[in-house]
């Protein structure tokens, strides 16, 4: 699940308070399936009016030929981040498309740990029986940039 930089503009302009949540960091993870590796690796998740979106590569090892690349969105409106605000978690729902058309639902389920960072659990469905299921943690660029400028700097 991984790109751009994104001005406080992407965000609603109504809800200022919303801001820390408009880009999302998602680190790099693995999982098994069956007898493969399975690596997820994602940008920046960019949130564009109730939608973060961004860019994924899936490697498969040893089957490098079932690797793909493709774009992810995922819908969390509003009255979801606020919830993320005040240290709720929330589910989610989305869809992950490869770079040759193919769409796959994804759902998953954020679980805040701190104010800018907690833990992810994404599912990717693949068919109606076959899932991936990858669980990695997250983090709120802009309020890590925010804690790090508060901080007294030491001499």
């Amino acid at each position: 699940m991984m790109i751009a930089l994104l001005t406080a503009s992407a965000v609603r302009g109504d809800d200022a308070s919303l801001e820390p949540y408009s880009a999302v960091d998602v680190a790099p993870v693995s999982t098994w399936v069956y007898i493969a590796n399975v690596t997820l690796a994602v940008g920046r998740f960019v949130r564009h009016g109730d939608t973060f979106t961004t860019t994924y590569t899936a490697k498969v090892f040893p089957y490098f030929f079932y690797n793909e690349k493709g774009g992810l969105r995922i819908t969390v409106p509003d009255a979801t981040l606020r919830q993320l605000a005040a240290g709720r978690p929330f589910e989610f729902t989305g869809s992950a498309v490869r770079n040759d058309g193919k769409e796959r639902p994804v759902d998953g389920r954020v679980t805040p740990l701190d104010a800018a960072s907690g833990r992810i659990r994404v599912r990717l469905i693949y068919s109606r029986h076959v899932s991936v299921v990858f669980e990695t943690t997250y983090r709120l660029p802009s309020v890590v940039a925010a804690a790090a400028e508060r901080k007294p700097q030491s001499q």
